[in-house]
Order: structure tokens, then C-alpha cells, then sequence
């Protein structure tokens, strides 16, 4: 991607980050930071689903049960799915460049195969890390705004009652 500025506005609360990186909005997406249902933009007044983003590699569609789906999404989601219990390696998935219909252990191979433990741990773990330490961030990002809010309607409240007391002084003359 040529734009070296992106922002990212997520769909469940309509928060923004940004500006950041393509190269950090690719490690998002591969780290399942990026839902299907996420906008991103490079101007902030163009948003499209992060998914129309072919280098997001946002490319498969999970069957998470009979009459659910999820995603595009990338490999990255697949192994959250995985870990946290709501796949399993034979769950269906599909390949929404070429419509290719695979299981997640042709796409993931099982952490049990001899010679591929490690390596899968080691993602899964990284992966896993990456993302609490985003949550803790936001978190923490959270907690301070609210305590700006906080003080904000702290300060409002001792101004009208400040303009009350002053009101009610001219309503007795």
C-alpha cells in the first residue's frame, strides 16, 4: 500500500485510532485486532470495511456453527477461535479469494504434530500477548478519559450552582 497514513474505526463503539502505519494496521489484522465489521480510511471521511483492504489479508470465512458465520477474517481470528474453544481443527472454513472450502487444520496444523508444537505455541502465545497488552492499553485509555469526564461534570456542577446562588440573589432584590 502506497498511503502511509491509515486510521482504523471499529465498529462496536465507533472509536478511532490513528493515524498509524499500513505496516501497523496489517499487524493488527493478523493479530485479530480488526473485525470483519471495521472501517478503515486514509483521510478519515472515505471509510471502507477493513476487509475490501486486500493486503489485510482479511480472507476467510468461518463457520462457527450450522446457521453462524464469521468473518472475512484473517488467520490470525481463526487461532483466537481456536483457543478459545469455539472451533475446533475440523470446523469449516472458506477461502473467500477462491471459494475453496477447508477445514482449519488443513489452514492451521494441530499444535499436537510432532516438530510443529513449538512454532504454533509460540504464535498462539504471541498472539494472545499482543492483544492483552492492546486491551490493557485501551483499558487505561478508557479509564482516563472517564476521568476527565468526571471532572468535567464536577466543574459544570459548581458553576450552576455558583450561577443558582447568583440567581437566586437577584431574584430577592
Amino acid at each position: 500500500m502506497d498511503e502511509s497514513t491509515w486510521y482504523l474505526r471499529k465498529a462496536h463503539d465507533d472509536s478511532q485510532f490513528g493515524p498509524i502505519t499500513f505496516d501497523q494496521l496489517q499487524q493488527w489484522a493478523a493479530d485479530a485486532q480488526v473485525s470483519p465489521l471495521d472501517r478503515v480510511s486514509t483521510d478519515q471521511k472515505t471509510w471502507m470495511k477493513a476487509p475490501m483492504v486486500p493486503e489485510l489479508e482479511m480472507d476467510y470465512l468461518i463457520q462457527v456453527s450450522d446457521e453462524l458465520f464469521y468473518g472475512p477474517t484473517t488467520v490470525g481470528s481463526i487461532r483466537e477461535f481456536l483457543t478459545a474453544g469455539e472451533i475446533t481443527y475440523e470446523t469449516c472454513i472458506t477461502n473467500c479469494k477462491d471459494a475453496s472450502q477447508l477445514q482449519v487444520k488443513d489452514l492451521i496444523p494441530p499444535i499436537a504434530e510432532p516438530g510443529n508444537a513449538p512454532e504454533a505455541e509460540l504464535t498462539l502465545a504471541g498472539t494472545r500477548g499482543s492483544i492483552r497488552i492492546n486491551l490493557q492499553q485501551r483499558i487505561r485509555e478508557l479509564e482516563e478519559a472517564l476521568l476527565e469526564e468526571r471532572r468535567a461534570r464536577e466543574t459544570a456542577e459548581m458553576l450552576v450552582e455558583k450561577l443558582e446562588t447568583q440567581l437566586a440573589n437577584i431574584s430577592k432584590k
